[in-house]
């Protein structure tokens, strides 16, 4: 039991928001039953259902009526329906006859669709690998699963995950935001935010390699959490085993993503088989201010983290106006990684997967505009002569240099707005257009949201976007946390004391 993370008993006895079980969900009418199952967040969920206070079956039933409801966002790619209303009848059933439980039975999750799960597709929501069923699973899923977690679909994504928008032009379609469907929802784990965003799960996976967990979070209103990768082994947090549909060795992780912290802080509790985090105390934390990651911003945007940022001070945040200075070196590092490595990465993976392919096979079927650009640099190679360098000169230099910031200041935290600006318009026709900034001239659309998120995926540093508030016209904005390599749990723990004091966003309309 101690290798999941959080037992059965404590699940009964208190929620991740330390309520007692009877607090959290009370008697209900038959009349709102269902809109407050929707409410519940994944500890209190299965909390819940292992107590009887809810049955595993009426509870998915709640999620699969939202499924329906919003499947014009197009956040799913498939839907684990009949095997999911399965396992719930089974977990009503052995809870019934006193059978023990498996500590996460009850709960149900989305996981991107570049992550592997040998009993369903995995297509990376490209053509080439339409239906495509890998011989192998993503140790994370595997852990959720053997722990009793039930994935009830895999989500839609920006194709191959190389895009920031989730405007996938392949077959599979564009992703919508939850907030205002003519708008990105962010990427390219924008499905897995958009499913958690209107209830039809409480948490779920997406992958990380420059923010695609973490601006979709920021744009679509949850909760995106990037664990600490460092240079691999004892230092990664969570472990690839060649089974996500890769980019980067380096740069890519699996990370949670969840409607509130707690959903975040409770799969990764289950994932590394630690105790789950809980909230810190605020007062005294020193979080650095680093004005670069804080310039540029749309004005709408800038209100909304400018006031989100004088809660926490008030709250007792110490704000520590100093900056890393790392835009110049990340940029040595961030393209020459992301567009070399493909080429190392995906014959281990289609063979390990036993996917029989090439990447040749899967880039000729690709029908992103963007993303065709992107395999086109990858297949030639442009970044291979400045890779050595990336990797053995400006990527050490890059670690060094946040390590530094944050030890010589004596930071918790670095603290600054997930994104520049908030959704933008859906591209429909290029996947990827270029963006304005308060009326300036027209810049490019990844650079600009990842701006914010890539230096410390670049460096390996933990990463965690929580919502900040909506703009002046309703759209969310995130505000993000990184931590030093291995402050994954600490910042679990500060971003649930922000979350009491940021509050959290109104439901998307039509929730």
């Amino acid at each position: 039991m101690a290798q999941q993370g959080i037992s059965r008993r404590q699940l009964l006895q208190t929620t991740a928001a330390g309520l007692l079980l009877s607090q959290v969900v009370p008697a209900w009418a038959a009349d709102d039953a269902t809109a407050k199952m929707l409410k519940l967040s994944a500890p209190q969920a299965v909390a819940a259902i292992q107590s009887g206070k809810v049955s595993a079956t009426a509870y998915l039933q709640a999620l699969l009526g939202q499924t329906q409801k919003h499947a014009g966002l197009n956040a799913l790619i498939f839907l684990n329906e009949t095997a999911a209303l399965k396992a719930a009848a089974a977990i009503d059933a052995d809870r019934k006859a006193g059978r023990p439980l498996k500590p996460l039975a009850g709960l149900f999750i989305v996981a991107k669709d570049n992550i592997n799960t040998r009993d369903m597709p995995t297509t990376g929501g490209t053509d080439a690998l339409k239906g495509v069923v890998p011989k192998n699973t993503a140790p994370s899923i595997d852990k959720l699963t053997k722990a009793g977690a039930i994935v009830l679909a895999k989500s839609n994504l920006h194709e191959l995950a190389f895009g920031i928008t989730s405007t996938n032009l392949s077959s599979f379609g564009l992703v919508r935001n939850p907030y205002d469907s003519t708008r990105i929802p962010g990427g390219s784990s924008g499905g897995t935010a958009v499913a958690i965003a209107v209830g039809m799960v409480p948490c779920g996976l997406g992958t990380d390699t420059g923010g695609s967990t973490r601006v979709p979070a920021a744009l679509s209103g949850i909760v995106g959490f990037r664990p600490s990768v460092g240079n691999g082994g004892k230092q990664r947090r969570y472990h690839n085993d060649n089974a996500v549909v890769p980019i980067s060795h380096t740069r890519d992780t699996v990370g949670p993503m969840g409607k509130t912290v707690a959903d975040v802080a409770f799969l990764d509790a289950a994932i590394t088989g630690t105790p789950m985090a809980t909230a810190a105390n605020l007062k005294g934390v020193r979080m650095g201010v680093p004005a670069k990651f804080w310039a540029g911003l749309s004005s709408d945007l800038q209100a909304v983290v400018m006031e989100a940022k004088d809660k926490l001070a008030a709250a007792g945040v110490v704000m520590v106006d100093v900056d890393p200075d790392v835009f110049d070196l990340n940029n040595q590092v961030s393209f020459m990684v992301a567009l070399h490595e493909p080429l190392e990465d995906f014959p281990p993976y289609l063979k390990a997967s036993g996917i029989d392919m090439s990447l040749k096979d899967i880039v000729d079927k690709v029908a992103s505009p963007d993303v065709k650009g992107a395999m086109g640099a990858i297949m030639g190679d442009v970044f291979g002569k400045a890779y050595p360098d990336a990797m053995n000169v400006h990527r050490p230099a890059l670690q060094k240099k946040m390590a530094d910031y944050f030890k010589d200041n004596k930071l918790d935290a670095m603290l600054f707005p997930t994104t520049p600006l908030a959704a933008e318009p859906i591209d429909a026709v290029n996947g990827s257009s270029k963006v304005s900034i308060n009326g300036g001239e027209p810049v490019d659309t990844f650079g600009t949201y990842i701006r914010n998120a890539d230096p410390s995926s670049n460096a390996g540093n933990p990463g965690l976007s929580i919502p900040a508030g909506l703009t002046a016209s309703g759209l969310p904005v995130g505000i993000e946390i990184d931590g030093p390599l291995g402050s994954d749990r600490r910042l679990l723990a500060l971003g649930l004391a922000m979350e009491k004091v940021l509050g959290r966003l109104p439901d998307p309309s039509g929730y």
